[in-house]
């Protein structure tokens, strides 16, 4: 899924990442953005997309008509590791750029780097893992009841 919306994603933004060239509107600055969203800007285009994908993990629960916190608890971890997926498969398929060039002086939008990938992605992968082990915990504890 990750590879999919990537690839959508790239025929959307081209070689200008994070909507830099996109018909939408921006909030640049904001202490919430440095706080949540890691200093990049907010756009229309991200609001849309993140709310969208959110709904994608999480209706499957709603046709299921069950909200066990440990079926919530596993969406939001898959949610968490897509975003990472897709955000690397967007430079990995992206002919504009390429791992090569998956730096801080090609990448601007990603301001804070660790081990030479955006932090983002670190947090991300965290997250997912620490929900995954939750979901895991959850279901265990369930059975045994």
């Amino acid at each position: 899924m990750a590879f999919f919306f990537a690839n959508a994603e790239i025929h959307i933004e081209g070689g200008a990442g994070w909507a830099t060239s996109l018909p939408t509107w921006r909030i640049e600055k904001h202490w919430l953005l440095d706080l949540f969203w890691g200093g990049r800007a907010m756009t229309g285009y991200h609001a849309w997309v993140f709310s969208f994908m959110a709904l994608v993990f999480l209706l499957p629960l709603a046709f299921q008509g069950r909200w066990r916190g440990r079926d919530f608890v596993l969406a939001l971890g898959g949610l968490a590791a897509f975003w990472v997926a897709e955000d690397l498969l967007w430079f990995v398929v992206n002919p504009a750029y390429g791992l090569a060039r998956l730096d801080p002086a090609h990448v601007p939008w990603h301001p804070r780097w660790l081990l030479g990938l955006p932090l983002d992605y670190w947090w991300g992968a965290a997250l997912a893992a620490g929900l995954g082990a939750w979901h895991v915990r959850l279901s265990t504890r369930a059975q045994q009841q």
